[in-house]
């Protein structure tokens, strides 16, 4: 089986990167970072159309891709083997493209941090964690922020 360990670049993605490689049993791992494409957030924030550049969705797509790698790097890193990473679009909800893609790799385990770069909006609208907790069907660890020394 795999784990499936979502990063998004924050402290928090790091701390779960970490634990799993710390914590878990030698098994495949893919780490994915999902962006949002151009239309997902015409989508979500017609208002703003104006404010969006398209020239920014490849910029996107490129900076998930690196922040995919740098989560493998971490990965690898700390400990886990046999680790591939994705960037995947996100078309609906980040949440549900997480727990979508642990559905297509038949993920033994999710692992995420429960908080990400969203910060104050995930308070708001309710964090990517509590989603894919609640809408995986397959065990998901969720994995607190490193105590600050």
């Amino acid at each position: 089986m795999t784990i499936l360990v979502a990063y998004d670049g924050s402290a928090d993605a790091r701390a779960a990167i970490e634990f799993a490689a710390k914590h878990l049993t030698a098994e495949p791992a893919v780490i994915v970072t999902v962006w949002e494409p151009l239309l997902v957030q015409l989508k979500k924030y017609p208002l703003a159309a104006g404010a969006i550049d398209p020239g920014t969705e490849d910029e996107a797509h490129a900076q998930a891709e690196q922040h995919a790698k740098e989560g493998a790097e971490l990965a690898v890193a700390s400990g886990l083997s046999e680790v591939t990473y994705r960037a995947v679009a996100d078309n609906e909800s980040i949440w549900k493209t997480i727990v979508d893609v642990a559905d297509e790799i038949d993920a033994s385990l999710i692992v995420t941090g429960s908080r990400g770069l969203a910060g104050v909006r995930s308070v708001l609208l309710g964090s990517v964690s509590n989603h894919v907790l609640h809408h995986a069907h397959r065990p998901t660890l969720i994995v607190p922020p490193a105590p600050k020394n």
